[in-house]
Formats: C-alpha cells, sequence, structure tokens
C-alpha cells in the first residue's frame, strides 16, 4: 500500500493535451491522432475517479513511442494520488466481460481500484487480452461503454500490440482474421505499408478458394492487384478466422510457395513466408454455456495440415498469452508509467494478473514470474466466471483461486496491506534515553 505521504489530495485535472472524448460519440479515428481518455457521458462535465489512472497510463504509452522514435523524453514527474507499490493487469473475455456484457463484480471492481476501498487509495491497471481484429482504441471505446468507466488506449495491450514492431521488419504481408476490413486498419495503424487480405487474393483469381466467393461489399473494398508479381514476405493472423477453409487454403498456397509468390511451389517446402499468430487460446469464454474453439485451434490445424502435405513440421510463432513477450511488454507500459507519475524508473514492484483461462493467463503468468527476465513479482488469480470451472483441477496452478473480479481485486490489496503491516518500521525510544529499536 502507499503510504500517506505517496498519496496527495485529490482533484488533480486533466494535464493540457490529453483530450477527453465521449465513448458514445467518438470513433477510432478520433482516437489516433493523439493522447486521449474515452469519458462516458455521465462524466464529461468532470473526471471521474478512473480519470487519473486512464490519462496517466495512455501518457505512459505516447512516451514509449517518443524514447523509441528517438524524441525528447517525459517532464518530471507530476502530484499524483495513485499507488506506485503494485498493480493489476486483467484479462477481458471471462474476467470482466462475458457475451459482451458486463460480469456484475466488474463494474464494483472498477470502483474499488479507483479510490472506493477502506483505505482510500487508487490502484494502476491495464488490460491484457487475447482477443484480436480490432485496435487499441476500439477495444477502448468497447469497454468504456460496457464497464461505464474512464479508459484510454494505453490500458490496453491486444494479442497483436507488439506486432507492432515488426512493421519495420516486413513490408508486404498477408493479414488474416476479423470482420470485413478491420485486421487491414490494425496492421496500417501498426506501420505495415503493404497490407494484403484474402478477399484481395481471391478478388485477383475466384479459383483460389473453390467454395468461397465475395460478397458484393468484400469486392468492393478488396484491393485489386496482380498476385503473380507480389511476394509476401510474412503472414499475420490478427484475429479469429471467420472462414477457415480459404483462410487455411490461401495460408498453405504461400507457406507451400517460392519466396511468398502465390502460383508457385517450393521443391523444399522451406522458402515461404514465416507466419505469426496473435495469440494461442485454443479454447475461449463466449456468451454460449461451453467454451469455444479459438486461434490456437487454427495454429494446430495449420500445422498438421502442412505435415500431412508435405511431410514436414511446420514452424510457427505466437505472441499474446503465454508468451513471454506480451508480458515484457506489459512491463515495460507499468515502468514507464511509475517513472512518469512517481520518478522511479522500474516496474511496480508486485503486478497481479486477473485471468479465467490457465493455459495462457496463469501459465504466462507464471512461466513470466519464474523467468530471469522478469524484473518484478507477478501474481496470478484465476477466477471461475470464464473458461476454468469449479471442481476441475487446472493444468496450471494459480497463486490464488477465486470466485469473480471484485474477489481477486480484494484478494490482491489484503495481500498489500499485510505486506505493508509486516516490513513496517516501528521505531521507539524509552524515556531513559537508551537506543532506538527497530523492528522489521
Amino acid at each position: 500500500m502507499a503510504t500517506a505521504s505517496t498519496l496527495l489530495p485529490h482533484g488533480a485535472r486533466p494535464k493540457a493535451g490529453v483530450r477527453r472524448l465521449s465513448s458514445m460519440t467518438a470513433t477510432r479515428e478520433d482516437l489516433v491522432t493523439g493522447p486521449t481518455v474515452v469519458v462516458p457521458p455521465k462524466h464529461m462535465m468532470a473526471p471521474s475517479n478512473a480519470h487519473e489512472v486512464a490519462e496517466a497510463m495512455e501518457m505512459a504509452k505516447h512516451h514509449i513511442d517518443q524514447v523509441a522514435s528517438g524524441e525528447i523524453s517525459p517532464a518530471a514527474p507530476q502530484p499524483t494520488t495513485t499507488t506506485d507499490a503494485f498493480a493489476y493487469a486483467f484479462d477481458i473475455d471471462g474476467v470482466l466481460i462475458r457475451g459482451g456484457k458486463p460480469i456484475p463484480e466488474a463494474v464494483e471492481a472498477m470502483k474499488v481500484l479507483n479510490g472506493q476501498n477502506e483505505w482510500g487509495i487508487k490502484v494502476p491497471y491495464i488490460f491484457v487480452t487475447n482477443g484480436g481484429g480490432k485496435t487499441e482504441e476500439e477495444r477502448c471505446l468497447q469497454l468504456s461503454q460496457q464497464l461505464e468507466i474512464e479508459v484510454s488506449p494505453g490500458q490496453f495491450i491486444c494479442g497483436h500490440t507488439p506486432m507492432r514492431e515488426m512493421a519495420e521488419h516486413y513490408k508486404t504481408v498477408l493479414v488474416v482474421g476479423g470482420e470485413g476490413e478491420k485486421c487491414r486498419l490494425v496492421a496500417e495503424g501498426y506501420g505495415f505499408k503493404d497490407v494484403v487480405t484474402p478477399g484481395d487474393i481471391i478478388k485477383d483469381n475466384q479459383d483460389t478458394t473453390p467454395f468461397r466467393k465475395l460478397t458484393d461489399d468484400e469486392i468492393k473494398n478488396s484491393k485489386s492487384r496482380n498476385f503473380a508479381e507480389v511476394e509476401i514476405e510474412a503472414i499475420f493472423v490478427f484475429a479469429d478466422s471467420r472462414d477457415w477453409a480459404g483462410d487455411q487454403q490461401i495460408i498453405l498456397d504461400l507457406l507451400m510457395s517460392k519466396n511468398g509468390r502465390l502460383g508457385t511451389r517450393s521443391e523444399t517446402f522451406d522458402e515461404g513466408p514465416p507466419i505469426f499468430f496473435s495469440h494461442n487460446d485454443v479454447v475461449w469464454s463466449t456468451s454460449h454455456e461451453l467454451t469455444r474453439i479459438g486461434m490456437g485451434a487454427l495454429r494446430a490445424s495449420l500445422e498438421a495440415m502442412f505435415k500431412a502435405v508435405t511431410g514436414k513440421e511446420l514452424t510457427t510463432t505466437a505472441y499474446g498469452k503465454p508468451q513471454i513477450g506480451t508480458f515484457q511488454f506489459a512491463t515495460r507500459l507499468l515502468q514507464q508509467w511509475r517513472k512518469d507519475t512517481h520518478g522511479i524508473d522500474s516496474p511496480p514492484e508486485t503486478v497481479y494478473f486477473v485471468g479465467d483461462t490457465p493455459e495462457s493467463d496463469i501459465r504466462g503468468t507464471n512461466e513470466y514470474n519464474e523467468s530471469p527476465l522478469s524484473e518484478n513479482t507477478w501474481y496470478s488469480i484465476l477466477v471461475r466466471t470464464g473458461v476454468y470451472r469449479k471442481g476441475s483441477r487446472p493444468r496450471f496452478e494459480p497463486k490464488a483461486t477465486v470466485d469473480n473480479v471484485l474477489d481477486a481485486v480484494n484478494h490482491g490489496m489484503q495481500l498489500e496491506l499485510t505486506k505493508l503491516l509486516r516490513n513496517k518500521t516501528v521505531a521507539f525510544s524509552r524515556q531513559d534515553g537508551e537506543a532506538i529499536v527497530e523492528e522489521e
């Protein structure tokens, strides 16, 4: 817990240059033009308790981008009412949201983190989701509407967020998954210069996928080009495929091609472009009473088909949870936030990760915590509101298992209070002038 000296008086106004946009009227385009906090209409007149964390995390994300591009370093820390000792990272589906609707305890959990607790402190938090096919800005708008809180794009790390760093290595890329043209927009927003979709390829040669025909809207949105003259350098699966048969056919064609040129076949089957997945969740939680298959299943299917056709193993790369790179990215964000707000160039001492999927959320948290790459403690908490069901034994054991996200937040805060009391130094002196005694 932060001490009284860490917590300054509440009432700080929004920083100059940070825009506050309504969650009901803002668009993705509005959010990509500068630092922004998305605000429910009821909080437009004055910042809510959630504003400070949302704004500070948004600025931290922009400062990371500035440092990467060689721009000027951030200014000196500003007064804050938020503790820097610990933070929370939340999965979204199955933890905060289920079937597009908020899990009842999620709204209360956000209130607790934003100061409505017995200690009166605020706690920083971010969202780390394997869900793809939407920009961080779109995720931000959606969650603000669902939970009715102020949030910023800087608080979001999607499975494909770390892929933005690949834009400088590959020019012409195939992007697969999602609805309509959304994944193309995500990739272009990350800086990829030449983005191809399966629709572009089918438009060029409709015989590529014998059982899939483009709709009128797909024909209109897909770009015309001669793929006999194009070399695709990499394949990125940004979101769950809406057409497994067609997408897998196109991906296999490229994997077995010569240097990513469609219509060619490699004699060795090792000349095709690399393939990257934004996450590896085999199943995920939806509004259906049973889990549904996800991108990890598509990855397994492609690997099996490639081996069946070529006799060779397919090498694939996955981002998202449980991959360590996602947790490293989250750590960098929290470290930048702490540096900006408290002047300390290290991440919070403990990050409580709350998830519903043992195979990704819990496994990733535990493995990163035990990795030599981790600079702090990552503590895994499993909730029973998503993929995991009470009565089953998870393959990857969490540090704690609770019923819902509110219980997870309270569990972490109670641990921090216990830690504070245990480590507090008590100094006293006797009236006769004997030495001061300190207890640890």
